[in-house]
Formats: C-alpha cells, sequence, structure tokens
C-alpha cells in the first residue's frame, strides 16, 4: 500500500517532532565525550579488529598507523564506535557511513561521466544516530589540524566549519521535495564556482579535475601492467602488490555477476579475465583480503575491478545488527543509498572458502585533495564541503525534517559537536601514546623500518599564510 502524500502541516509535524527531542537529549550534551570507563581498552579493541586479517600484513597496518595521532583515528574506527554508544543519543537513525573522517571524501566520476565529490568509502556502513558520523567528521578535522601544526583556534574553525554546514546544508534539504533531495550531488564544476573567492581551494579543485581524468582504466594499464609475451600483466610491487592465479577469482565473479543489474551484466559480459593480484589498500583496510582484477575486451580496451573484503560493521552489536546476510551487499546497499551516484560495477559476492566481498572499478577518475600540503584557510573550507556533503548523505534516509528540526538555526549543536571534537582528539592522542607505548613493548608488529617513522613531533611544518 503506498503512503499519502505528506501535507505542510505533516512536515512541520515532524520538525516539531525533532525539536521535541531536544527535552530527552538536549544539544548541549553532545559535546561529553563519554567517560573512561573501566571496561575501555583500545588497545585491546585493536586487536579485535585484526582478527581476520592476513597476519603478515599487519606489521603494514600498525606501522601506517604509527605515522601520527591523525593516521592511527584512521585505523581505528572500532575504538570510537565502542566509544560513541556510551555518549547521548538524539535517536534520530539515518544510513551511517561508520567511518566518516576527512580522508574518506574525494571526487569520482558519476556514471554520466561528471566529475562530483562525495563519500567514498562505506566498509563500516549501518543505520545509526546522524551525530555519529558528525561527530566522527569534526573529530578528525581537529586532528588535521593538529597533524599539519596548525594552532589550537584552527582546529576550532574547522570542527564548527563542519557542524555548521552541516546544519545549514540540512535545514535547506528539509525544504526539499524528496527527489530534489535524491537526485542533489556535488559536481566538481560547481564546486569551483562556489569557491571562486578562495583561490588556494580552487586551484587544488582544479588540480582534482586534472588529475581526475588521468585516472583511468587506459592510463591504469600503462602505469600498472607490463607486456608480458604480448598480454598485459599486473607488476608486481611486494609486499603490496603481488600476484595471484586467476582461474581462481571465475566461480566468485559468477557469483557477482548476478549482483549486478540484468543491463550492466550484459556490458560485464562484453570482458574477460586476464590478471589479478593482491593489493594492500588504505590504513584501515589494511591486512584486509583486497585483490585487483584485470579485464579486456580488447588489447587496449581495459577494466580493473578491485575486490575488497567486508567485514561487519564495527557499529554491528553498537547501533544494531545489519540486515544482509552477506557484508559485501550490506556495504553496497549503504552505498548506493548514501552516494548520489555509485560505480555501475558496484556489487558483491561471498568467495567459496566464506568471505564476503563487495567489488567495484579501481580507477574510475578518482581523486583525493592532498591536505598535506593544505593551508589552514583551504582545510576550514574543505571542511565546510565535508559538512555539507554529509549532510546531503544523511537527508538520503529521509530524515532531514526530523534532523533539521532536531538542530534549529542557531549554534547550540555547532558548540557541542566542536568541544566534542576537541575532547575527543585529546583522547584519541592518549590512545596514541598507549599504542606507541605498546609498539615499543611488541605488543604490535611492524615492519623493520619501522624505527624510521617519525612521532607527532616531526609532522610537516605548516606554511605560514599569507
Amino acid at each position: 500500500m503506498k503512503a499519502a502524500p505528506i501535507t505542510t502541516s505533516q512536515r512541520a509535524t515532524r520538525q516539531s517532532e525533532g525539536r521535541s527531542l531536544r527535552s530527552r537529549c538536549p544539544r548541549s550534551t553532545h559535546s561529553k565525550t563519554a567517560s573512561s570507563r573501566s571496561g575501555r581498552d583500545p588497545l585491546s579493541l585493536i586487536e579485535k579488529s585484526t582478527k581476520g586479517r592476513v597476519k603478515h600484513l599487519l606489521p603494514i597496518r600498525f606501522t601506517r598507523m604509527l605515522e601520527s595521532p591523525f593516521a592511527f583515528f584512521r585505523g581505528t574506527a572500532i575504538v570510537q564506535a565502542h566509544d560513541l554508544k556510551n555518549t547521548p543519543s538524539s535517536g534520530i537513525v539515518v544510513q551511517s557511513c561508520g567511518d566518516c573522517h576527512l580522508a574518506n571524501f574525494g571526487v569520482f566520476a558519476s556514471p554520466e561521466r561528471t566529475l562530483i565529490f562525495d563519500i567514498n568509502d562505506f566498509d563500516e556502513t549501518l543505520p545509526a544516530p546522524f551525530e555519529w558520523d558528525v561527530k566522527r567528521l569534526a573529530s578528525s578535522f581537529v586532528l588535521a589540524s593538529r597533524w599539519r601544526n596548525f594552532g589550537k583556534k584552527e582546529g576550532l574553525r574547522t570542527s564548527r566549519a563542519v557542524v555548521k554546514a552541516y546544519r545549514e546544508q540540512m535545514a535547506t534539504f528539509a525544504g526539499m521535495h524528496t527527489l530534489d533531495v535524491w537526485y542533489a550531488h556535488v559536481a566538481v564544476g560547481d564546486l569551483i564556482d562556489r569557491f571562486g573567492s578562495d583561490p588556494e581551494l580552487e586551484e587544488r579543485l582544479d588540480q582534482a579535475v586534472q588529475t581526475a581524468h588521468k585516472r583511468t582504466s587506459e592510463a591504469g594499464l600503462h602505469k600498472m601492467t607490463r607486456d608480458v609475451r604480448g598480454r598485459a600483466r599486473i607488476m608486481d610491487q611486494p609486499p603490496l602488490i603481488y600476484h595471484l592465479d586467476p582461474s581462481k577469482f571465475v566461480p566468485f565473479f559468477e557469483v557477482y555477476r548476478a549482483s549486478l543489474p540484468l543491463e550492466r551484466q550484459v556490458l560485464f559480459n562484453r570482458f574477460q579475465l586476464v590478471d589479478a593480484a593482491f593489493k594492500v589498500v588504505g590504513v584501515g583496510s589494511v591486512g584486509t583480503h583486497c585483490y585487483v582484477t584485470l579485464w579486456m575486451t580488447d588489447v587496449d580496451d581495459p577494466l580493473f575491478l578491485q575486490v575488497k573484503e567486508a567485514f561487519p560493521s564495527v557499529l554491528d552489536g553498537v547501533a544494531g545488527s545489519s540486515a544482509y546476510e552477506n557484508n559485501g551487499e550490506r556495504v553496497v546497499i549503504g552505498q548506493r543509498v548514501m552516494q548520489s551516484a555509485s560505480d555501475i560495477f558496484l556489487g558483491w559476492a561471498r568467495a567459496p572458502r566464506g568471505n564476503d566481498f563487495y567489488v567495484r572499478q579501481l580507477r574510475d577518475q578518482k581523486f583525493s585533495i592532498n591536505l598535506a600540503t593544505s593551508s589552514e584557510r583551504g582545510l576550514v573550507a574543505y571542511a565546510k564541503l565535508c559538512g555539507q556533503t554529509l549532510a546531503r548523505a544523511h537527508a538520503k534516509s529521509g530524515m532531514a525534517l526530523e534532523i533539521s528540526g532536531y538542530l534549529g538555526s542557531g549554534s547550540n549543536f555547532d558548540d557541542a559537536i566542536t568541544e566534542y571534537a576537541v575532547g575527543y582528539a585529546d583522547r584519541v592522542a592518549k590512545d596514541y601514546d598507549a599504542f606507541h607505548a605498546a609498539v615499543g613493548a611488541g605488543r604490535f608488529p611492524t615492519e623493520a623500518s619501522s624505527s624510521k617513522i617519525k612521532r607527532q613531533s616531526d609532522r610537516p611544518k605548516a606554511k605560514t599564510q599569507k
């Protein structure tokens, strides 16, 4: 039975219902990072997150986490998920990213070949309170500011910019028609116009466009492969990339094919699997089974597909339970709900050994802005962009009216989340120190070269803003 269209009065009622939630969970209470309970053990949680991962790759994972508190934060979504369950909750549940930090946003091509800016990693996606993503995102900007050696005021500015942009953009979505919200997207061309008054960000976005246009399967064929007796083969770079027998993937891709819409199965059937390799990626994903496969229809007509293992979300059992038997399907459906446009080859399957995976294109004009060289002003502008993008992703769950009603038009929520972000960044710094000590004690093995990794005091120097 179809639901009846809501009236203007019903829209007002839904926003009023959102406002009424403030009495049960005042916006100011979101400043709390939760007390350090005796049961909180971040090191044990990190060990828990390594179960099922490729053991000989764990030293790479731990070495990357050791680079800075910001890198440590990227690899420890499980810790913040544990902490968030003990914080006040609005009770407004949306499809959540689950690992919403600033490095999980980027540029990629839509099916219509328009370059768009959006969230691009959904390994931990699950329905959860909307503010959890906001808290993790705001915290990541405080940590990034510290990593860049910016002052305390800049950390506050970036965090506040995230939340204010989220709140204001959510109010906009609350006043829009349902289909307009669903179709909304952030085109990179529009961003360049929007940030024309910020020469630095405009330049970075322009560089992103130029770089993204070069990151195609065709370019990857020349960069990632070599000719072996007249056939393209992925180049080994052990221990980060090493070959596997492509024939072992054939049964998996037969299952994967069924997860695609019928018209895309027709397209996929035109490609033939010619090579496969294990490929280490990211920080949080290191140690999971991740592969890159090369498909061809002709000698100069390639397709690179990434096969990425999907473990249960860190929010599973914290915010609820997954509705999907296959964690690859959980990732794919969550991504399709939250993204403005998704990869045409996005699908999932279960391997013969029982591991869940999802599949997507490896190179589809994807690019992330380099924050290591960003100025303070550039980071604030980027924070606004990420806040607006997260609001759009959450609004697609259909709760924009309730969220906007709860947030209101004042700065109460902004102030609370900013205080939370600073407090949580302090907690991450302490957890990082404990992790660093545990590495020294041999609890977490790192690469042989890890002794050369610079501590937080040796992070990159911030440029003086002109």
